[in-house]
């Protein structure tokens, strides 16, 4: 419904709402809004609505989703005037626009606490909303853009993966971007390259968690060939980084960890025998409906690394019990693995390792601080320099640090009725702009 800063394409960043960006200096760039604007309610969009939106995003008093991204880097928004605004940066953001990428515009007016009436400046307005079971939105007579063709969609959420591709299936709605691959058998389903990667995040703050020997054998203790073709789809990848090999830095000299049950017994065995009580029960925790067959999956892991040695009790929880787990202050009463899945499709680390690596990340497990150096100076850093330090990061907390359990970089499914044409990206899983949808 809101409309981002810009807009990232094939060919890089796209003009959207900044028509352009230049950097001022090493820690400022300018963006110049683009005028006749209006927001949903009729409101002139600028550059007072654009620093508001950045503040209230970052705000304690709204848990935003994008914050997390901005995590370690101070960011201050200062209007020029009401066309062009700076950000200046501590330390020096070479991708800064990209990373504004993600930033949802509103009015200035916009109260800091969540609302359910928004406005945005893009093509639709939000008519009606069922919270847990639909919203809907309909096209805007007066939007400053192209018109997309899509006049009026309704966005029907269905946990059931099966149950979302059967309505597709009887024309009760037209696309389903989120089937499973047993259910993706007709001439109606893509498959995707979907951008996330699922992994089990490691507090290494509690024993046993916190020795080397008992994280390989974690992840040697899991069979991830055979996930695939079987619980997951042909065509998903065995993961060596939290991003996908498609993004900056990926490090192809990075080796899977390979799976051995023998060692990982032996790994434990050793651990014990110099006291590390390796017998502790460790929470596996997965959030149901994570994806399709996450049950499933989890269920394998707890019973792979029980017959490796480990003691682990599986809980699969809802998403709101999920986040207690998942970002910190973390529930710390036992050791704990998270299961979870981490979505990039923005082709720069910058948008994962500080709040997933860094010693003050959000949902970080580690404290390492050539892993801290390593995400500072990435970050600031530009060219061939950004891209050897990410790949250095990667291979180190993969092969040195072992600092969580690698699984797979995923395959999404989408359904496709017979009235629309839609193709999905590696972006659908995240979002599906209805700018893409074109009925027949």
């Amino acid at each position: 419904m809101v409309t981002e800063l810009d807009v990232r394409g094939d060919e890089g960043l796209k003009p959207r709402l900044a028509e352009s960006w230049e950097q001022v200096d090493d820690k400022t760039w300018r963006f110049n809004l683009r005028q006749g604007v209006t927001f949903s309610d009729g409101s002139a969009f600028d550059a007072e609505d654009v620093k508001h939106s950045f503040e209230r995003a970052g705000s304690s008093e709204i848990t935003c989703e994008i914050s997390r991204y901005y995590e370690g880097i101070e960011i201050t928004p200062t209007v020029v005037d009401e066309n062009t605004i700076d950000f200046a940066t501590e330390p020096a953001q070479p991708i800064l626009p990209l990373l504004l990428s993600l930033l949802t515009i509103v009015p200035s007016e916009t109260p800091i606490e969540f609302t359910r009436e928004p406005i945005g400046t893009g093509p639709y307005t939000l008519t009606d909303w069922q919270p847990g079971q639909s919203i809907t939105l309909d096209r805007r007579a007066d939007y400053w853009g192209e018109q997309p063709a899509v006049e009026k969609a309704t966005y029907v959420f269905r946990a059931d993966p099966s149950v979302r591709a059967a309505m597709v299936a009887t024309g009760e709605a037209d696309i389903a971007p989120s089937i499973s691959a047993i259910d993706a058998t007709t001439e109606m389903d893509k498959s995707y390259p979907n951008s996330e990667t699922t992994y089990l995040r490691i507090d290494h703050a509690v024993p046993p968690l916190n020795d080397k020997r008992v994280r390989e054998a974690l992840n040697i203790g899991i069979d991830r060939e055979a996930f695939i073709g079987s619980i997951l789809a042909e065509g998903t990848e065995i993961a060596t980084a939290i991003n996908v090999p498609t993004t900056l830095g990926w490090n192809p000299d990075t080796k899977a960890w390979p799976y051995d049950p023998d060692r990982a017994k032996a790994l434990l065995e050793e651990a014990a025998a110099d006291g590390v009580p390796v017998d502790t029960e460790i929470l596996l925790v997965g959030r149901t409906g994570n994806f399709p067959g996450a049950t499933e999956t989890f269920e394998a892991i707890q019973s792979m690394l029980s017959e490796v040695g480990f003691n682990i009790r599986l809980q699969m929880v809802e998403v709101a019990e999920h986040e207690q787990y998942y970002s910190k202050p973390y529930v710390q009463d036992q050791p704990v693995l998270v299961g979870a899945q981490h979505d990039n499709s923005r082709g720069d680390p910058v948008f994962s390792a500080y709040f997933k690596y860094h010693s003050e990340g959000r949902q970080s497990g580690i404290v390492d601080e050539k892993a801290d150096d390593l995400i500072d100076r990435a970050t600031a850093a530009t060219g061939e320099e950004r891209e050897a330090l990410w790949s250095e990061l990667f291979g180190y907390i993969h092969d040195e640090v072992i600092a969580d359990v690698l699984l797979f970089h995923m395959v999404g499914h989408a359904r496709i009725g017979a009235n629309v044409e839609f193709t999905p990206t590696i972006a659908t899983n995240s979002q599906l702009q209805l700018a893409e949808v074109t009925p027949k």
